[in-house]
């Protein structure tokens, strides 16, 4: 089956660094294309502005990286359905985490508030390292700033695990269960400002006691 999702739908993928975003938006995208459902790939703009620079950008840069990542996400969306590998909050994160600077966190919600689904990449994937990465000590407060961030905003997520096809099929449910048969999302927001989950039949759901015993698996397992 098929979701459905209207003209100007963004899926957006957020999610600490080689936590998957890239990999899982292609296939997002190319499932949704085989599905004749008018889709478009929207990259991120911070790594192609690294990549074309050589360098990472000063702090006074930051925001204009950001402003450009929401303006390609909205001109895709008029288009179709977007399905964004990272939105402007990711480079608000970065901001605050390397520079200390929370400025860029207004606008950065204020777009992500636009978005019909957010999908929050889970850290369950080994580290894998590019040249640009951080480096895994970074993933743990970068996920951690944004779920803090999308709780401020009070907007719902769906956590995605598994590898391969297995993180392809959970994203697939969230998107599905998320987007209904009415082609709009229910984004339901808890009373006490935490953001919503959705739910839906998956041993590796975004439901935060599902998540829990999911990470104190892995850590036993570590340990």
């Amino acid at each position: 089956m098929t979701p459905v999702l209207p003209t100007g739908c963004v899926i957006a993928l957020v999610g600490a660094e080689s936590t998957g975003k890239t990999e899982l938006a292609r296939a997002i995208a190319q499932r949704l294309q085989d599905r004749r459902v008018p889709t478009t790939l929207v990259s991120e703009y911070l790594r192609e502005w690294c990549e074309r620079e050589n360098r990472t950008p000063r702090p006074d840069e930051q925001q204009a990286i950001a402003d450009e990542q929401t303006r390609r996400i909205a001109s895709a969306a008029a288009a179709g359905v977007v399905v964004a590998d990272t939105t402007a909050l990711m480079t608000a994160v970065y901001s605050e985490q390397l520079f200390a600077d929370t400025s860029l966190y207004e606008d950065a919600l204020a777009a992500q508030r636009g978005y019909a689904i957010t999908l929050l990449t889970a850290l369950d994937l080994p580290w894998v390292a590019d040249g640009m990465r951080d480096g895994p000590h970074a993933q743990q407060p970068t996920d951690t700033l944004v779920r803090a961030a999308l709780a401020r905003a009070k907007l719902s997520y769906a956590v995605v695990h598994g590898s391969g096809a297995e993180r392809l099929a959970n994203a697939w449910n969230a998107i599905f269960s998320i987007a209904g048969n009415e082609g709009r999302p229910r984004t339901r927001v808890k009373s006490d400002a935490k953001p919503a989950s959705w739910s839906w039949p998956c041993e590796k759901c975004s439901d935060p006691e599902c998540e829990h015993r999911l990470f104190s698996d892995l850590i036993a397992r570590r340990e």
